[in-house]
């Protein structure tokens, strides 16, 4: 069969591609915007990618048409396919028929965390040697692919609550049917498309609809916003972490990087691993909550998770010239830029932190995480926003009210020159997006050689 996938270079949907392809079909796609990781990874898989959205490119048509949730009507290749009646589904729905159909899925939900926590799970099945399927939106390091079919019924899948399709506006995740939910948390996000946080409360108590009695939750001890999800009805067993919970940790080093794993009371094991920060330890007890579920005992999940080697784009060191440190982050959420310069402060503790940000997502762009922008970058040394053309708020304004030093660039070359000239030996530069920041990585970098 021959599939075309529409919006090929999200994550999702280029996860699916790579899945689509493992199953024996023709997989084509297109996209507006070809940049990596995605793009580099479906050249690899041998997958042809067309830039932007000519109607030509489904001519011959395709068997399936499956369509990305960025594509909206009026969309040419969208309107094409709508006139000329061929075939289409949404991402979501085309996973759950011909993947997940029958398989234990172990899913990983929530506002922050999705797909660090989905990668952390897959490996601590693969190496319990359980070699499970999975999609994540996200290349895990241990993998070197963001998805695979497995070799046995357990599959992990990054559960996102943002909408289907433009003809399908229910949550992506509605359509997994989970045996194991993880529900690591729940702001406010997704302005274009969610009114206010009680609406996605609602996605998510659909979602715990869907678990079936046998099935476990795992929840942390303090979101409200989860307490309220489960208040309108939970049918499943439920299992707690952090403070209070029935998984909990204790630090051995202040930065999350080393760290005790107890549960119902009782130390399973030890967590000594190249990652930081409280909500990745957060994110790992869920993790070691769900595997176990399937059978993996706590410390062998612990002793997985010490060969645990993060995705890319979280915290991924890329450059490291004369002494200066650049790394690339997808913080694109208050909460997740102020957790991820958190956990990079305890560890490189006194050392000066410059975060450059791109305020990219739909909500950012929105401006619906305004208010909370300038408390998120308390633990830095400086800041450098970067203000694209299309940004309908005032991001100047926003800068003012950051309680350390910062800056507004409208330009790449600015940014650069703002931090060539701001870095010394020791210096830590976490660039901040959830797009391709035109390569800002490799230009710094290069800049600084």
């Amino acid at each position: 069969m021959h599939i075309h996938i529409l919006g090929i270079c999200g994550t999702f949907m280029g996860s699916l591609a790579v899945l689509a392809k493992e199953l024996g079909h023709r997989v084509t796609g297109s996209d507006a915007n070809v940049y990596p990781p995605m793009s580099t990874q479906l050249e690899a898989q041998g997958i042809q990618l067309t830039q932007g959205y000519e109607p030509s490119q489904l001519d011959p048509a395709p068997d399936l048409v499956v369509i990305g949730n960025a594509l909206s009507r009026g969309n040419p290749a969208v309107e094409y396919v709508l006139n000329k009646g061929l075939p289409y589904v949404s991402g979501p729905q085309w996973l759950a028929d011909h993947v997940l159909q029958g398989r234990w899925v172990l899913a990983a939900a929530g506002t922050h965390g999705k797909t660090t926590t989905s990668s952390m799970l897959a490996w601590v099945l693969e190496h319990a040697g359980m070699s499970p399927g999975f999609l994540i939106g996200g290349v895990p390091q241990n993998f070197g692919i963001s998805a695979r079919l497995g070799g046995t019924p357990f599959f992990v899948v990054e559960a996102d609550e943002y909408d289907s399709a433009f003809f399908d506006k229910r949550s992506k995740f509605v359509h997994y049917r989970p045996r194991t939910a993880i529900l690591n948390n729940l702001e406010y996000d997704h302005a274009d498309i969610f009114p206010d946080l009680e609406a996605i409360e609602r996605q998510f108590h659909h979602l715990v609809r869907t678990i079936p009695g046998e099935g476990l939750v795992i929840h942390p001890t303090t979101e409200e916003a989860i307490e309220r999800v489960l208040g309108m009805g939970c049918w499943s067993s439920v299992q707690t972490t952090g403070e209070g919970g029935d998984w909990q940790a204790r630090l051995l080093s202040e930065d999350g990087s080393r760290f005790e794993v107890i549960f119902q009371g009782e130390v399973q094991g030890v967590v000594d691993w190249e990652l930081t920060g409280r909500h990745n330890v957060a994110n790992a007890l869920a993790t070691l909550a769900a595997a176990r579920h399937v059978g993996v005992l706590p410390k062998q999940g612990a002793e997985a998770l010490s060969e645990f080697r993060s995705v890319k784009r979280r915290m991924e060191k890329v450059a490291e010239i004369d002494g200066v440190t650049i790394y690339d982050d997808f913080a694109h959420h208050p909460t997740a830029i102020a957790t991820t310069l958190d956990g990079l402060r305890k560890r490189v503790g006194d050392a000066p932190i410059i975060a450059v940000i791109e305020p990219r997502s739909n909500s950012m762009k929105l401006g619906a995480h305004r208010d909370g922008l300038p408390e998120s970058v308390r633990q830095a040394d400086q800041v450098v926003w970067y203000a694209p053309p299309n940004l309908g708020w005032d991001l100047a304004g926003t800068a003012a009210n950051c309680p350390v030093p910062a800056v507004v660039c409208d330009s790449l070359e600015a940014i650069i020159e703002r931090v060539k000239a701001q870095v010394a030996p020791g210096t830590q530069v976490v660039i901040m997006s959830n797009g391709g920041f035109g390569g800002l990585h490799g230009k710094l970098a290069e800049a600084l050689r």
